[in-house]
């Protein structure tokens, strides 16, 4: 059977969600994420997503394709190729590569960065592709129905945790607070949040983000520590970042802030957490082990330079 290789379609949302839920199921993804994430792609990053389709129109496979835009290297795009597992092994993969990489090479790529299953196969398709593995990340899930989280507490004098719905007026801290604990997050390529504007589009307004179940550490009155909680209304909750502003680390607070948003998720109905760290993020994996943990997959970064 012949498989297309096409631009998406604004019908695609569904089945492109569908797709990465299969192809990834660690992670969240909507028809209304995935219609949203296209509408507010920066117009610098230059995105294309593309959509595998069977003669009859079905999604089989999908491409997020971008620039590196929040980067100052120039140069550096982004592909991430998901395949529904029933249908590999028709060419889907190798279809949606090729059209990706032509798509960012004429747009001045010279550096491409892929995410990869960590399994033989999708190791040597990658391989069989020019790509050579770089770092690694894991994705981790706790059975949060019956998980034996530690109780909640009571914060330390001065700290005060609140929602981020509590910052729905004005929640430009919120954005200054992720700029700095993202400033240093350990990746292969660095990223300057500096454009309040995009991240209220695609972050704030995020589909799947719950602001009643994003808590927020406020010491003394100013944000110091958050974890942005994502729902899909399937009863899966994801960690969106978890992250300590560096003057006050060290003091327990982003145990504190993901402890009281893994509550407030379970009395939501959440029955599955789940969440993603780079494997040299030591602090937070040591802290999502303390809350129970396990690793249901694990990535590995690859890199192609376009010659």
């Amino acid at each position: 059977m012949t498989v297309i290789v096409r631009d998406v379609r604004p019908e695609d949302a569904g089945g492109f969600a569908r797709v990465r839920r299969a192809a990834f199921p660690y992670m969240l993804a909507t028809a209304e994420q995935t219609a949203a994430a296209w509408a507010h792609a920066h117009p610098d990053a230059r995105a294309r997503p593309l959509v595998a389709v069977t003669e009859d129109g079905d999604v089989i496979g999908t491409a997020e394709v971008a620039l590196a835009h929040e980067s100052p290297e120039p140069g550096i795009g982004s592909v991430n190729v998901g395949v529904d597992p029933a249908h590999r092994g028709r060419g889907a993969g190798a279809l949606l590569l090729r059209a990706a990489e032509e798509h960012l090479a004429e747009r001045g790529a010279t550096t491409l960065y892929s995410w990869v299953l960590d399994t033989p196969g999708d190791r040597a398709f990658a391989g069989r592709h020019g790509y050579a593995p770089s770092r690694s990340a894991r994705f981790l899930r706790l059975d949060l129905a019956s998980a034996a989280l530690p109780p909640r507490r009571e914060p330390p004098a001065g700290v005060e945790l609140r929602t981020a719905a509590g910052f729905a007026t004005d929640p430009r801290p919120l954005f200054e607070l992720d700029a700095a604990t993202s400033a240093d997050e350990p990746g292969d390529v660095a990223a300057v949040l500096d454009d309040y504007a995009h991240w209220l589009a695609t972050t704030w307004s995020n589909p799947l983000l719950d602001r009643e179940l994003s808590v927020v550490a406020v010491v003394d009155g100013v944000p110091a520590a958050f974890t942005a909680a994502l729902t899909d209304g399937l009863g899966r909750y994801g960690s969106g970042m978890t992250g300590t502003a560096p003057a006050f680390r060290g003091r327990g607070l982003a145990k504190l802030v993901k402890n009281e948003s893994l509550h407030r998720a379970r009395a939501a109905g959440c029955r599955e957490a789940f969440t993603g760290n780079d494997a040299a993020n030591g602090p937070m994996l040591a802290v999502n082990a303390w809350f129970g943990y396990e690793v249901a997959a694990t990535e590995v970064r690859h890199v192609r330079t376009l010659g």
